[in-house]
């Protein structure tokens, strides 16, 4: 055995170093927390952008449902029956009185409308989604055997006034063999309701004289102001809390004209929430002279 031989030396290994360590864990650092922003910040404008819809859509639908009906009212068959006969006076616990020639009243909570016309055919369905009871449709009829169709259409605050965004508007059709109360739209924070009034005397029932006479729904009485002859409506839609970062000036420019308690609990309940107002007048042709 040669004692001269010398044991090969290994290479030097060299790792990575403490400060190298530390360099690449602050770098990996840097870029997680810059996709966690995109992702948060893409989050939140998916969120914006659905709660946003969700109000249009909301508003649209409430739109469309309410100048549907509010053009329906009034209506009858044989366009030379006289209101009077047509729609006579009756009582009903969610509107309060139908005067005698009345197609539009107010809902008994002051917050909502109740209407009257007669169906075009049997396929016109009322807001339950059921048919008139008449079976006799016949063009022309006589005014005292149509089947009316009357609607009450009212929001209803969310439940304990938790959650302005599970308001809704409602319906119930009074004349139903089965009247059930129907949810049509929610996410209804608030509504106001103006009155476009007539005259009281019925052989004068021109709106020209008094298109510009508004009354608050919380004030209207026939027998002060005269007949309804146009809605003006204004809803606020909600949407889910947290939604928004900062002021919104549809929300503060509604609580410049809302009354002192509605003030109180809407800020109250605000929770930073989207907001989107629908509104429309609307004079139903059917009541024109």
């Amino acid at each position: 055995m040669n004692m001269n031989m010398k044991t090969p030396t290994r290479p030097n290994q060299h790792g990575l170093s403490m400060i190298e360590l530390l360099v690449a864990l602050a770098i990996s650092s840097f870029l997680i927390l810059g996709i966690t922003q995109i992702y948060i910040d893409n989050k939140r404008n998916y969120s914006f952008q659905q709660s946003q819809m969700t109000n249009q859509g909301n508003a649209r639908f409430a739109e469309l449902t309410l100048n549907d009906y509010l053009n329906k009212a009034g209506y009858r068959r044989n366009p030379m029956a006289i209101p009077e006969y047509a729609f006579p006076q009756t009582t009903y616990d969610e509107c309060g009185n139908f005067e005698k020639g009345s197609a539009i009243t107010v809902s008994e909570n002051k917050k909502g409308i109740c209407i009257r016309y007669q169906p075009v055919s049997t396929n016109d369905l009322d807001c339950q989604g059921d048919s008139p009871l008449s079976s006799n449709m016949d063009a022309f009829q006589s005014s005292n055997s149509n089947q009316l169709i009357v609607l009450a259409l009212w929001y209803e605050p969310a439940e304990g006034n938790e959650d302005l965004a599970t308001g809704a508007l409602k319906c119930k059709s009074l004349n139903a063999s089965k009247p059930t109360e129907t949810e049509l739209v929610e996410g209804i924070a608030d509504i106001r309701l103006e009155f476009g009034v007539g005259p009281n005397d019925q052989a004068s029932k021109s709106l020209t004289t008094s298109a510009n006479r508004f009354v608050a729904a919380t004030d209207w009485a026939e027998n002060t102001h005269g007949p309804i002859r146009a809605v003006r409506y204004s809803l606020l839609m909600a949407s889910q809390k947290n939604q928004r970062s900062g002021d919104s000036n549809i929300f503060e420019s509604w609580l410049e004209h809302s009354p002192a308690l509605t003030k109180t609990h809407l800020q109250s309940t605000d929770n930073n929430r989207l907001y989107q107002v629908a509104s429309s007048t609307q004079a139903p042709r059917n009541l024109m002279p």
